[in-house]
């Protein structure tokens, strides 16, 4: 019998639509959207401004780290950095204990653009969470964390 229209699904086998895996990228496509249109005028990209906030919270990254923590490869990053190194936002120097890796420092003009993308980020999230009851902030940060962990912490069952 099919189900009468605005009625819920009762079926356990059947998955709440959308997925809550569809919503949550949803949320990150309009995030992106929201801050690549604010970072525009300053010259940088989403993913340009989250690699300058990464060697903000950790200076002297190799630029393998850097993709890692940035949510590119390694070879998109190798091309971020000649970009931002261009533009004077970051300067490479040679680690001392391995001659053959180049360490990635945050320079004044790169964190001097920072404090400016800063408050344009911080306006997009609160109007973000603006849209969430502010008691429940903290349980929506957990659930995201807690998401993230449990998709890339190893497995019991991989080798």
């Amino acid at each position: 019998m099919p189900t009468p229209a605005g009625a819920v699904r009762e079926d356990p086998a059947v998955p709440d639509r959308p997925l809550t895996l569809y919503l949550v990228k949803r949320l990150e496509l309009a995030i992106r959207a929201r801050m690549d249109e604010a970072l525009r005028p300053h010259g940088l990209t989403t993913l340009q401004f989250t690699a300058l906030t990464a060697l903000r919270e950790r200076d002297g990254l190799s630029s393998a780290q850097l993709a890692r923590r940035s949510f590119v490869t390694p070879q998109t990053m190798n091309e971020m950095v000649r970009w931002l190194e261009n533009r004077g936002h970051v300067a490479r120097r040679r680690d001392p204990d391995n001659r053959r890796v180049l360490l990635l420092t945050l320079t004044g003009t790169g964190r001097d653009l920072l404090a400016r993308c800063d408050p344009l980020v911080g306006s997009i999230e609160s109007e973000m969470l603006g849209a969430v009851p502010e008691v429940q902030h903290p349980l929506f940060r957990q659930s995201l964390e807690l998401g993230y962990t449990a998709l890339t912490e190893p497995r019991e069952d991989s080798p």
